[in-house]
């Protein structure tokens, strides 16, 4: 193929990717190019694009040198993560069925998780490796607290009617049996325990 039938093509088909891309860095690099196909100079095209000249160059060089599939770098892939992607079903169908009598606990929360990865599947991963790992399988980090399997409702609404008022009133706890507030009141960080730590 002639190189002018060849860049009359590239101009179309740079056109059509240029208003297809969303990522602003990779349209710009489509617009440098098509800019150089019309005879911009490179210095031009930096003050046009808002990029530098070596950049343009850059870009322009790689089109020459490969046509339009060569403008943008290969994608770098992620870091290899720490649990292999196999073995992320085994560990959701171990979370799911539970803890079990050697976890020492009623429920799972992120630092079992933790001794779980390092013990059963011999990887270590940090507190907040290991929400992000789970936040990626699908898991989210807010749960109510269990519930005691000796746990009696009746002896629970017995205490909040007849016990803790006269406590609230003595304490000075704010908004349970009084009228005022107190200043040893504890308050909590929003989101200090949103993750179980």
């Amino acid at each position: 193929m002639h190189v002018k039938e060849r860049q009359v093509g590239d101009r179309r088909r740079l056109a059509g990717a240029i208003r297809r891309e969303r990522d602003a860095l990779r349209r710009d690099r489509l617009r440098a190019v098509l800019l150089a196909l019309d005879g911009a100079e490179a210095e031009e095209i930096a003050a046009r694009i808002g990029r530098s000249r070596r950049s343009v160059q850059d870009w322009v060089y790689r089109y020459r040198d490969g046509g339009i599939e060569r403008i943008h770098p290969p994608r770098r892939p992620g870091r290899t993560p720490k649990l292999p992607r196999e073995r992320e079903a085994e560990l959701r169908a171990r979370l799911d069925a539970g803890p079990r009598p050697e976890d020492g606990v009623c429920t799972l929360r992120g630092r079992d998780v933790v001794r779980i990865l390092e013990r059963e599947f011999g990887v270590k991963y940090t507190l907040d490796g290991v929400y992000d790992l789970l936040e990626r399988l699908g898991y989210r980090c807010l749960a109510p607290r269990p519930r005691h399997e000796n746990h009696d409702p009746e002896a629970q609404r017995k205490f909040r009617e007849e016990v803790a008022p006269f406590l609230s009133a003595r304490c000075g706890v704010w908004g349970v049996g009084t009228a005022g507030g107190s200043a040893s009141s504890s308050w909590t960080r929003p989101a200090s325990g949103s993750r179980g730590r």
